[in-house]
């Protein structure tokens, strides 16, 4: 049978990096690709003390049907969480909770956005998300990066020059995949520029609490006094991410159609792991667990950072990173990116190529992502050694 697919996935592909696991399923590859956290990183013994006591005195409310806005207590403590830790003022404002932060980049483009709509988004910038707005059949304009966030020259441009823009989609803290973190003057412009020209911004920030050096910057939802600001919230990167729960902080009448679109996606989010989170967050000592991330992520960085230093050719340049799992490394630009990352996987290394995070993958680039969370320092150890032979043969 010849099989006929909607206009809206039709063109779409897999996701460059799902299909970068496949290779790095083979046990003598070294994936550098990945963006998971660490195993240690997870708080195993607390989840299972929570949920054994779910199960043995209230098992009902983790294996019944719950409220699509999410469990109750769960948004009391973010809206608590949002308010004192970020600045956030609730006041017209609502949350949802969503099955990770993904489900917040699907339910807000299928509430804002029609056939042909702009999305406005850093270039690079994560691919999940970028084939989400193409799955809506959105056109999606790319905006470069500087040092210091998203070029606010060639935004005003971009917003200048195209008509029915939704949102402008960024990640200002460790961004996914450069690692680059919005300055303040930047996100001050950005978010006059989005009041001047009457589009929302769709603030996602999943690395926000991994800062390992310098000081935390302000949320641009935390200057939202006119209702333009969409925030993305997740625990996949500080909890679980196979437990799947995110949230979202917006104005409330935007959160009342995402309730809509959920309804129809997934009645609900898994109550158990939302559960789980808000015992978490409530009864255990969440900040500790947060300064343990910290403290084992920045000796991880510190050490592939030595590693990187002592096997990479001169030739391959890379910025400092201040937070979040992936490092950015740009190739000289007369060397065939793709052509560089296919040499690393016959020799048993996986990164991620650069245009797999450009809104147009058929554009050149001259970067891979590396990720240092994941591997153990053994196996950060051999792919780097690797990744520094082929290098040095550019």
């Amino acid at each position: 049978m010849n099989y006929t697919f909607s206009d809206r996935v039709n063109t779409l592909k897999p996701s460059a990096i799902r299909e970068i696991f496949k290779y790095a399923a083979d046990p003598e590859v070294v994936s550098l690709s990945a963006g998971n956290p660490a195993p240690d990183a997870f708080p195993k013994e607390a989840v299972a003390e929570i949920s054994a006591k779910l199960l043995k005195e209230n098992p009902v409310l983790a294996l019944q049907y719950g409220l699509t806005e999410g469990y109750v207590p769960l948004r009391e403590t973010l809206k608590k969480y949002m308010t004192e830790k970020y600045g956030v003022n609730m006041e017209g404002n609502d949350l949802i909770i969503t099955s990770g932060a993904q489900q917040v980049m699907d339910l807000v483009t299928k509430s804002l956005v029609n056939e042909g709509d702009v999305v406005i988004t850093e270039a690079p910038s994560f691919i999940g998300s970028l084939n989400t707005f193409r799955s809506y059949n959105a056109k999606l304009v790319g905006v470069p990066m500087d040092d210091d966030g998203m070029n606010m020259e060639e935004l005003e441009k971009a917003l200048k020059e195209n008509e029915n823009i939704r949102f402008i989609y960024t990640i200002p803290n460790f961004q996914n995949p450069s690692g680059i973190t919005m300055s303040l003057e930047k996100r001050k412009k950005m978010y006059e520029l989005a009041k001047q020209y009457g589009v929302l911004i769709l603030e996602d920030n999943p690395y926000g609490e991994l800062r390992y050096k310098g000081e935390d910057l302000p949320n641009i939802k935390s200057f939202d006094t006119d209702g333009i600001v969409i925030y993305a919230g997740s625990f996949s990167k500080v909890i679980s991410p196979g437990m799947r729960v995110g949230w979202c902080v917006a104005p409330a009448e935007i959160i009342q159609k995402m309730v809509v679109c959920k309804q129809g996606e997934d009645v609900h989010t898994n109550m158990w792991s939302q559960v789980v989170c808000n015992e978490f967050m409530t009864k255990y000592d969440f900040d500790a667990h947060l300064e343990m991330l910290r403290k084992l992520y920045s000796e991880k960085l510190e050490y592939t950072m030595t590693l990187l230093k002592e096997n990479l050719s001169d030739k391959i340049t890379y910025g400092e990173v201040e937070g979040g799992l992936f490092i950015w490394c740009t190739l000289p630009e007369d060397v065939d990116m793709n052509a560089f990352c296919l040499e690393l996987v016959k020799n048993k290394v996986c990164v991620v190529p650069g245009n797999a995070f450009l809104t147009d993958e058929k554009e050149i680039s001259h970067n891979f992502r590396i990720n240092f969370s994941t591997p153990s320092n053994q196996q950060l150890k051999k792919g780097i050694e690797i990744l520094g032979r082929v290098s040095k043969t550019l």
